[in-house]
């Protein structure tokens, strides 16, 4: 509830005209300001088409609130794309016991190839010994 109250406050923040929308140019304005990057013309612009829901060009606030959640979503699949990668058994998308285990080692923790197995039996939802993308997904969460 709380949530969706500072989404509403930010919405109304951004929506300079009061029409009730945001427009790409508004949406620029917001991510600078929220989160310090900034957006190309055509970056905002595609933004607003992926949530725009009625075709109009901009966001109204239940769009916003999407886009908002959407994008925290994204972000961190982001994020787990990148820890996947470290684990990885260099560009196979699949990390194996000895994978894990180097890079275990790497940060500091020292484990035996059979304590990695284990580790990705728990989350091996396939059963073929590794942990592709979806299921690491699973173990992080």
């Amino acid at each position: 509830m709380e949530k969706l109250w500072c989404y509403k406050r930010v919405f109304e923040h951004f929506d300079s005209d009061g029409d009730g929308k945001i427009s790409p140019s508004e949406l620029r304005e917001c991510i600078a300001v929220v989160s310090g990057e900034k957006l190309s013309v055509v970056e905002a612009q595609e933004a607003v088409a992926e949530f725009d829901s009625d075709g109009d060009g901009q966001l109204e606030e239940e769009d916003f609130m999407r886009f908002v959640d959407g994008g925290g979503k994204e972000e961190k699949v982001k994020e787990l794309r990148e820890a996947f990668k470290m684990y990885e058994m260099e560009g196979s998308g699949l990390i194996t016991a000895e994978s894990l285990r180097r890079m275990l080692r790497k940060m500091g923790e020292t484990r035996s190839l059979r304590d990695c197995m284990a580790m990705i039996a728990k989350f091996d939802v396939d059963g073929d010994g590794v942990l592709n993308f979806d299921e690491f997904k699973v173990m992080m969460s």
